[in-house]
């Protein structure tokens, strides 16, 4: 692959175009609904244990860390509603795209790499079938169903392991652990998670999908197809964030 600005001015175009692709073709008829419901079981099987490992460790070091802070300054019955706010705001989508880039992309991206290299995609065309109807819509919009979900079984379980932490390890009061979910926690936080997690989802899938579909030279191609989608992905999904994050802050008033 070249280093050249130009070659990377023209992925970034290619990567761009295939995102519009994807979106002017959504309304076609017929929708692949077994394929769609094929992907999304595959991309939940591959990443909902791994996930709520994770999202454990994740809770408990934002409950020590948040618990041991609000300690020091006075202000332990705050706990509760910093380790919530720091859980669905920041670590369930970035724990949601992390995984559903480096196990659910991966296999879409190795999938249809070898789709690519056994010349399956060139004969697809040559029927008059678009693969990016057929193949890519379907895994696109089942990466950000599960999104929405795992962003959900995080959030559940990285305040359940921060209640624990806080309360147990840390010798909080419970009952002013619950009662201040509420002081700088509201709903607009989730809702927004929630969309942060639909759009990683997504764009997991599509760089996933560009990757796969653009492999070539042979099974060493699709591996280093793989790793390039992981890589970019984690980049676009971190910039994304911190957008998405700035534009929040702009557009929702925070509770004081």
């Amino acid at each position: 692959m070249s280093l050249s600005p130009t070659a990377g001015l023209k992925h970034s175009g290619s990567l761009f175009s295939l995102a519009l692709d994807v979106l002017r073709t959504l309304p076609r008829r017929p929708f692949q609904l077994r394929e769609f419901i094929q992907q999304s079981w595959f991309i939940a099987s591959v990443t909902i244990l791994p996930t709520a490992l994770v999202s454990i460790p994740f809770g408990a070091v934002i409950a020590l860390q948040i618990g041991s802070l609000t300690r020091q300054l006075g202000a332990q019955s705050f706990s509760g509603a910093a380790s919530v706010l720091a859980v669905l705001r920041e670590a369930s989508p970035i724990v949601t795209a992390l995984l559903i880039a480096g196990a659910g992309g991966s296999a879409i991206c190795a999938d249809l790499g070898a789709r690519k290299i056994r010349e399956e995609i060139d004969a697809m065309e040559v029927l008059g079938i678009d693969p990016i109807h057929r193949l890519v819509v379907p895994r696109v919009l089942g990466s950000m169903a599960v999104a929405v979900l795992l962003n959900g079984l995080v959030s559940v379980v990285g305040v359940g392991g921060g209640y624990f932490f806080n309360v147990v390890m840390q010798h909080g009061t419970p009952g002013a652990y619950l009662a201040s979910f509420t002081t700088l926690a509201q709903l607009p936080d989730l809702y927004w998670a929630e969309l942060k997690a639909l759009i990683f989802g997504a764009i997991a899938a599509i760089v996933a999908s560009y990757k796969g579909l653009n492999a070539k030279g042979g099974p060493k191609g699709v591996g280093d197809a793989v790793n390039q989608s992981v890589v970019i992905t984690f980049m676009l999904l971190f910039v994304t964030n911190f957008v998405m994050t700035a534009v929040y802050f702009q557009l929702v008033p925070q509770r004081g």
